[in-house]
């Protein structure tokens, strides 16, 4: 036996040591790139000047001479309301002029006479002034009853809505028989042939650098028609309920091909300082935080090393410090590594 076990350790002694088998990774080369950020969000066409058309009185609603959609030049009729009222303290307010006129003239007609006969003597300064006096309440008289003719003629056209200016019916709120109080809004109208449209951006879209001024624009309803918007107005307040901020764009393409109440993409790109990046694959960790395991092109041995991540993104991780452009970087197969493993860039099969 102790020859055998003698024969064993000589022949296990002479046996040629093993070299380390290189372990197949996937390897990456870690590079700069722009770090251009493209963020696309649903909106709608709305108009850029809008008005909320009303009575300035309370009625019943006779009669609904628009519908959405309509384009109305100015001075149109657009809605009607019961005039019964109106009309009767019109025609009451023609006869009370009419009748102070009457008195007016009447009053003119006896002072007149009221001088004539005083310059003969046939009357008294006392009838004559109270000729004078009658005048002049006659006058008074006539006036209100002008003023109270003006204020029905008023009333009256009040009770017809006319388009102030061109525009389009966007939105009706009221039907026939309807009855509305004063300045409650009947119509919404579209003023002049600007459009403009408006996103509800996240909050969190709004924390970094100033969004970009320039839009891209493309109708849901007829993809790959683009045309240009330009940023106009930002809300200062942030939505409580959906955490989002109303970012109002200007319209600066073909307005016959857009229409109130279109849904509309819109893409805004923004190009910031160019970073490192690496797939996400690569993502590692040591006792310090965030790492990657990193290789030696000359002995093919791989170490970590500690980066700062500025931000991740879908399929890769933007790296703020750490890595160098032209770092050769483990993407795949990082959890069998050790400091020292020495690794082979792996077939990669397509």
């Amino acid at each position: 036996m102790s020859i055998i076990r003698a024969f064993f350790v000589l022949s296990v002694c002479a046996m040629p040591v093993l070299a380390e088998v290189p372990l197949a990774v996937e390897l990456v080369t870690a590079t700069t790139t722009p770090d251009i950020q493209r963020y696309s969000l649903t909106g709608e066409i709305v108009a850029r000047d809008r008005l909320s058309a009303s009575f300035p009185t309370s009625g019943r609603i006779a009669e609904v001479l628009a519908e959405n959609g309509d384009v109305v030049g100015k001075d149109a009729v657009l809605v009607r309301m019961e005039s019964v009222q109106q009309e009767q303290a019109l025609r009451a307010a023609e006869a009370g002029q009419s009748t102070t006129e009457a008195d007016y003239r009447q009053a003119i007609e006896n002072l007149d006479r009221q001088n004539a006969l005083l310059e003969r003597g046939a009357t008294t300064r006392i009838s004559r002034d109270g000729a004078e006096d009658a005048l002049r309440i006659a006058e008074g008289a006539l006036d209100q009853a002008r003023a109270d003719l003006a204020r029905a003629k008023k009333a009256l056209e009040d009770t017809v809505l006319l388009a102030p200016t061109n525009a389009t019916v966007i939105d009706r709120m009221v039907e026939p028989g309807q009855v509305v109080g004063a300045a409650q809004p009947v119509l919404e109208l579209a003023l002049g042939e600007e459009f403009d449209a408006v996103f509800d951006v996240p909050e969190v879209l709004m924390t970094g650098d100033r969004p970009a001024s320039k839009i891209e624009l493309e109708l849901i309803e007829h993809p790959g028609q683009l045309f240009e918007g330009r940023t106009r107005e930002i809300s200062p307040l942030v939505d409580a309920l959906k955490g989002t901020v109303a970012v109002t764009v200007s319209v600066m393409g073909p307005q016959d091909a857009i229409s109130f109440g279109d849904a509309v993409l819109g893409t805004a790109t923004v190009e910031g300082v160019p970073h490192i990046t690496v797939p996400y694959t690569a993502m590692a960790a040591s006792v310090d935080g965030p790492a990657v395991w990193v290789v030696d092109p000359d002995a093919m041995t791989v170490s970590i090393r500690q980066i700062t991540i500025d931000r991740f993104e879908t399929g890769r991780i933007i790296v703020a410090e750490g890595l160098e452009d032209g770092t050769l970087v483990v993407a795949r197969g990082a959890q069998l590594l050790y400091p020292g493993r020495v690794v082979r860039q792996a077939e990669i099969r397509k």
